[in-house]
């Protein structure tokens, strides 16, 4: 009996996500979280059940166990950064399953810091492997500028929404600059997507916002750029170091 050939297949099997990758993810999911956590303590909504978020919660706590073998699985030397990195998802994943356990404003206060721990995560990973397999990092979009990588990594943190007024549409960040322009880039090129009205309104009574999210492909190419050796200078391009004043008093010697 002979194996049918791949042309055979009836469908492409997506390959899993790296490990890089699924921290990423598992980043955007609790922003999911808490962006939904925050809708349902949204002031004037009616009262929510009190087991509305239990379900997302042990789904994260799975998810971040998920992501935590991934890790180990690497059989990374283990660095003092990696080690914090897999305490830090260690401590997520017992922080999501205590949330389950525990009322909304509380559960929501839990969960927090959880999409920039990932993404510290993530970068603790993408360190280790370039030190130990820069020869098999993925080429990164040489297309895409520092703004748009800045505005990638603050997406995935979920640091970044959108709002619109007057017919002009706007960006609002919580730590680095996101330009209306940067965005429109990303969503043009396929890595990034507003979800509308998913994220908490900017001042009490205000309306809901727009979360701006990673799409798979703004997953893959963020997780590429992390994860590959920066560029290195062409020769003669660095300028030589100014003399102390030592040697400049040695030479008018």
């Amino acid at each position: 009996m002979t194996t049918p050939p791949d042309e055979g297949l009836l469908f492409d099997v997506a390959a899993p996500p790296t490990p890089v990758e699924r921290l990423l993810l598992l980043a955007g999911q609790y922003v999911q979280h808490n962006d939904m956590l925050d809708r349902l303590l949204r002031a004037g909504s009616p009262p929510p059940e009190p087991n509305a978020h239990v379900a997302s919660a042990r789904q994260l706590a799975a998810a971040t166990r998920t992501a935590l073998k991934a890790v180990t699985d690497e059989r990374l030397f283990h660095s003092h950064d990696l080690s914090d990195a897999v305490v830090r998802l260690q401590q997520l994943a017992f922080l999501s399953s205590a949330s389950a356990d525990q009322q909304l404003p509380i559960a929501r206060t839990l969960t927090a810091l959880a999409p920039e721990a990932a993404m510290g995560c993530a970068d603790a990973l993408a360190h280790e492997i370039r030190r130990h397999r820069w020869n098999a990092s993925a080429s990164p979009d040489h297309s895409l500028t520092a703004a748009h990588h800045i505005a990638l990594r603050e997406i995935a943190c979920g640091n970044v929404v959108a709002t619109s007024s007057l017919g002009r549409q706007y960006v609002h960040c919580r730590d680095e600059r996101v330009l209306i322009g940067t965005l429109r880039a990303l969503e043009a090129k396929g890595l990034a997507e507003r979800v509308p009205k998913s994220a908490s309104s900017a001042y009490v009574g205000g309306p809901l916002q727009d979360r701006v999210r990673l799409t798979p492909a703004g997953t893959t190419a963020l997780a590429t750029a992390i994860s590959s050796p920066p560029a290195r200078r062409a020769p003669g391009t660095t300028p030589a170091p100014a003399p102390t004043a030592a040697k400049t008093a040695a030479r008018s010697r």
